[in-house]
């Protein structure tokens, strides 16, 4: 399980979780300004320019010349991946973008939040492992995230 604590300066923290790294891209995304692609998408050339066969035709060539550029380097099939949050609006590139980086950059960008990729460091964080949300100023972070551990039954409700 993954579990997110979403703290804002002017109200209650608000935790949730997801089972893996797709759900965690999904609930980013269904909750986010952008539309999915532009949190995370990958493409390649071919795709974008669409076209079959070896090579596009004169007509793509002269209206996406940087793009063929690209794709003359780095092949038509190699990936090209797009994560605004990380990269810049728009901008792709062929090195490897995770969806959980993508994902965990936008989640970032609406305000503090905090993420336990599993049930062992969010345990160990409500236990006060995790400077970002312990003492009497996190209380609220931490219930929140008490409230996700037991509510999946990771935690014993004994409070």
């Amino acid at each position: 399980m993954i579990y997110v604590i979403e703290q804002w300066a002017d109200g209650k923290p608000r935790a949730w979780f997801a089972y893996d790294d797709a759900d965690f891209a999904r609930k980013v995304a269904a909750s986010d300004p952008l539309p999915p692609e532009a949190i995370y998408d990958v493409a390649t050339l071919r795709e974008l320019l669409e076209f079959s066969g070896p090579s596009p035709d004169a007509d793509t060539r002269a209206k996406y010349p940087s793009l063929c550029a690209i794709g003359e380097a780095g092949g038509w099939d190699a990936p090209l991946y797009r994560a605004d949050y990380l990269l810049g609006r728009g901008v792709c590139q062929s090195g490897l973008v995770t969806p959980r980086d993508a994902s965990l950059a936008a989640l970032e960008a609406r305000g503090d939040c905090v993420v336990y990729w599993n049930d062992d460091d969010a345990i160990a964080a409500f236990e006060g492992a995790d400077p970002r949300i312990a003492g009497d100023s996190h209380w609220l972070s931490r219930r929140a995230l008490y409230e996700q551990l037991v509510a999946l039954e990771v935690l014993a409700d004994d409070n």
